[in-house]
Parts: C-alpha cells; structure tokens; sequence
C-alpha cells in the first residue's frame, strides 16, 4: 500500500463530476440499461435460486452450511454472481460511451463485445475479488485499496482486448489515484447498499402476496440497476485515467467497436 498521494499539480480525478455524470448516463438510458442488466441479473438469481434455495437467492432466507455440498453451491453461486457483474460491465461500458458521445444506445449490438471478452474477464473478476476479500479479512483498508487498484480492469479488458494482462493494466492505470477511487466506491457502495436493503424489503413482501417467480423479476430489475451502476462508473473513470494519463479522448477510446 504505496501509492503516492497526488502531487497538487497533478490533474485531478474529479470524483464528483464523475459520480453527477454515473447519474446522469444511468436516467438517459435507464431502459436499455435495465435490459442489459435484468436478463444476465434473473439467469443469475435464477441458477443460484436452484443451487442454494430461492429464499437465499433473494435474500430473506438464512443461508445453510450444515455440508460440503452447500459450501460448493455457495461458492459457485459467489463465482457466478461475480462473473454476470464482469460480463454486465463489459455491455454497459458501450452504454456510456456511446451516451457520452451522443451516439444512438442499441443493446442486441453490444452482445458481441461482451462475448469477446467474457472468460478473461469473468475469471479476473474472480481473481480481484478474492483477493479484495483476503484484504478485508486483516483490515478493511487493504481490501479497499486493492479494489481500488483493479477497479477499470473490466473497461480495461473490454476497450483494448489486454486479456488477462487486465489487472496489470488497471494497477497501471489507477496507480496515483487508488485513494480517490476508494472513496468514490465508497460512496457508490452507500448507494448500493441503500438499493440491497430496499430489494430486500420489497423480495419479502412480494414473495409473501406475489410469489417467488414475481419476487425474482422484481428483486432482478433492482438489483440491475444498482450493479449497472457501479458498471457505468467503471467505464467513465478509465476513460478520465485515460485522458489524464494518456491523452486519450472519450471518441478515440470509443473508435475500437467502429
């Protein structure tokens, strides 16, 4: 945990305008966002519903460890739901960039790119996340620092087809700004949590007047939009690394899907 603290001339992430400009490309394409996030957030609810029990699933059950094979479900359930994020990711990050650039936002389009990236991309979304988690175990600072440092790398793997070279790419390009990464995040994980808690609350109370099929559509479309969101914020923070560090204007990063 080394990163220098930024010299005062060197230019400045801008965590507000990036966080006013997340909000603001999530409300201009809410739909197609939604789409691109509910479909790929149901299939993953629904496969963990099988695997670990929907209650569980939509999180107003209690989950079970009583054996082996439940430890398996969980964890395949976690590598799942930390793969459908990476492949999310990879789709919305042509969201914002075609929104950014005024372009028209056609989500059948965008299946190609995510396939294309998608194995790399699941399997260093697990990588970093594990070792997110082994960071959190000791303090939650390292943890936080290192999702810091791995936090463009499904934009990363997405623009330039780096492959698995992402989480070095990402280090590169986060490096002197982890910090003002971290307390962004923060404060998108605020608004996370804020968006977990209501799915919670609503997947309750529809499973008990609605049932759970209603309940997995409903909790799905919330859940969308609040992993869309983190995904949007993903795409918009490596293009500003980009442009400070290289550079690199907003339509010269979006000229690679020409």
């Amino acid at each position: 945990m080394t990163d220098s603290i930024q010299a005062s001339e060197a230019p400045k992430l801008g965590v507000g305008n990036l966080i006013s400009e997340t909000f603001s490309i999530l409300g201009r394409n809410f739909l197609a966002v939604l789409l691109i996030g509910f479909v790929l957030t149901l299939i993953s609810q629904i496969i963990s519903g099988f695997l670990i029990g929907f209650d569980v699933a939509l999180g107003i059950g209690e989950p079970n460890f009583q054996d082996g094979f439940s430890g398996i479900s969980y964890f395949i359930t976690f590598l799942l739901s930390v793969m459908v994020y990476g492949i999310m990711t990879a789709m919305i990050v042509r969201v914002a960039y075609d929104s950014k650039l005024n372009r028209p936002v056609q989500p059948m389009n965008y299946i190609s790119t995510a396939l294309a990236v998608a194995i790399p991309i699941s399997i260093l979304s697990v990588v970093s996340t594990i070792l997110m988690s082994i960071g959190m175990v000791f303090l939650i600072v390292p943890g936080l620092w290192i999702y810091g440092v791995f936090y463009v790398m499904p934009a990363a793997v997405t623009i330039e087809r780096v492959g698995f070279g992402g989480l070095g790419r990402s280090a590169s390009l986060t490096k002197d700004y982890r910090w003002p990464i971290v307390g962004m995040f923060v404060l998108l994980l605020i608004c996370m949590v804020i968006v977990s808690l209501i799915a919670t609350t609503v997947a309750g109370f529809v499973v008990t007047f609605g049932g759970t099929i209603v309940a997995l559509i409903v909790v799905s479309a919330l859940n969308a939009v609040g992993y869309s969101f983190f995904s949007i914020n993903t795409a918009l923070v490596y293009a500003r690394l980009r442009e400070i560090k290289e550079g690199i204007s907003v339509d010269e990063i979006a000229s690679v899907f020409e």
